[in-house]
């Protein structure tokens, strides 16, 4: 069963939205789906523990380096996806979890530093290719961007990225108030309520291009070790 993992070395990249847009997507659709919450400030246990959480979406979140290889295979034997939000530094814990990844997605803001902090995250996954001695696919997912305008500086950054051999998702999470609000309400975007939160088909509806995307990679054969 395909673990996801996302990571980045760097705080506020988008590592917990995305990781909870995807879960909550995956678990609307009927698919049973474990999250392993390894982020210290446990943002995605706190919107677990408020109403609203889908019955197929289990949060665990008693997470520690000693223990997280053993829970995730776990979680992989009892749920048809398990998606991972790793802390935002380098550690034990974190190579560990993606020597188990089939995915990994680095989430980054389409800045410079935010994108030298996204290939310090494909960097670590190299190394633990190195370590485990087979490929982990991986792919830079753009977050917080806009959907009306793409700057140049973004554009700059894929180019770059391209160049340098790294698969980007071709969906975005943009900027969407919708996102920030399941954090504070609970629930799933199409349980927010439009009075209190702008724009939600719009989230939604990025949401879904986000899981499809994802769904397609995970489907893609896999490429032997050399």
């Amino acid at each position: 069963m395909p673990t996801i993992v996302f990571a980045s070395p760097k705080g506020g990249a988008g590592k917990s939205t995305s990781a909870l847009v995807l879960a909550a997507e995956l678990a609307g659709q009927g698919a049973s789906v474990t999250i392993i919450d390894a982020d210290p400030n446990k943002p995605i246990s706190k919107w677990g523990k408020r109403p609203g959480k889908p019955e197929p979406l289990t949060v665990i979140d008693n997470v520690a380096e000693e223990t997280i290889l053993d829970q995730i295979d776990l979680a992989a034997s009892r749920t048809p996806f398990v998606i991972v939000d790793l802390e935002g530094v380098k550690s034990m814990l974190v190579g560990h979890a993606i020597s188990r990844a089939d995915l990994v997605v680095v989430p980054t803001q389409g800045s410079l530093l935010d994108s030298t902090e996204a290939g310090a995250a494909l960097r670590l996954v190299e190394r633990q290719e190195k370590a485990i001695r087979r490929p982990i696919p991986k792919v830079v997912l753009f977050t917080r961007t806009s959907a009306a305008i793409r700057p140049r500086t973004l554009k700059a950054i894929e180019s770059d990225l391209i160049q340098a051999g790294v698969r980007i998702l071709e969906t975005q999470m943009h900027e969407r108030d919708a996102f920030k609000a399941i954090f504070l309400y609970g629930g799933i975007l199409s349980d927010l309520d439009p009075a209190q939160v702008s724009n939600i088909p719009a989230a939604v509806a990025n949401a879904r291009a986000f899981g499809r995307e994802i769904l397609a990679l995970l489907r893609e054969p896999k490429t032997e070790a050399a």
